[in-house]
């Protein structure tokens, strides 16, 4: 099969590595491609993911090359943002931090300023009815929730709408980010973001491209817990 070797690519530029495992590099360098070349998804959206799935590891410098990447490939600022809401839902606090200093840094100026925070309001059994509509019934975790903690239900339907219907990215590549982040941890949890965006229109190549995305930050266990969960619905 044909393919193009990506030219700038830290592990592929290892001195010690091009000794010593010319195999591994060999296999890497067409799983780059895939990254790194438009195919069933842009890649400049590719490049948002490692660069998401980087910061969620820990791996700064590498979240930094790769957003810059994305940059590069024309990933506009505003489709850039979306990683950082989908990280305040499903990584927390720290991972959506770090991803806005790694934003400033690749867009200058772009996080700063004033901004008054809105808090929404939810109607009553909102968030249940939106449970419902999405998973098909109440998951056993949520109807806790809404029982024990209804503001903390109310909560978690703010934050699973705004990071999966309200970012720039759109829901069918907001929801194969998310799958992007649970893959690149081995979670079990995946497999609910891929029904998610099959059911956003999302293909089985743009899923199989989202996954490959994260063998860069996980290694290839990735792409075998990530294509297991393929097949859990």
């Amino acid at each position: 099969m044909d393919f193009v070797v990506s030219e700038a690519n830290a592990l592929l530029e290892s001195p010690l590595l091009r000794r010593i495992a010319p195999l591994t590099l060999s296999g890497y360098a067409r799983f780059r491609a895939i990254i790194d070349q438009d195919g069933a998804l842009p890649a400049r959206v590719k490049a948002l993911y490692v660069a998401t799935a980087a910061t969620t590891k820990g791996y700064r410098t590498m979240a930094l090359r790769e957003l810059e990447r994305a940059r590069q490939l024309g990933l506009e600022l505003e489709e850039a943002t979306a990683a950082a809401i989908v990280l305040s839902s499903v990584r927390g606090e720290g991972a959506a931090l770090c991803f806005i200093e790694a934003l400033e840094a690749v867009y200058p100026g772009s996080t700063g300023g004033v901004a008054p925070l809105s808090i929404k309001e939810v109607a009553p059994g909102g968030a249940e009815k939106n449970f419902v509509a999405y998973f098909g019934s109440m998951p056993p975790s949520l109807g806790k929730l809404a029982d024990l903690l209804p503001l903390g239900a109310d909560a978690y339907y703010l934050m699973r709408e705004g990071t999966i219907n309200r970012t720039p990215l759109g829901p069918k590549y907001s929801e194969l980010l998310l799958v992007v982040v649970l893959a690149a941890d081995y979670s079990p949890l995946t497999a609910v973001h891929i029904k998610g965006a099959r059911t956003a229109g999302a293909s089985e190549h743009e899923i199989a491209e989202a996954i490959v995305c994260t063998v860069t930050t996980s290694g290839l266990s990735a792409w075998v817990s990530g294509a297991a969960a393929m097949d859990a619905f």
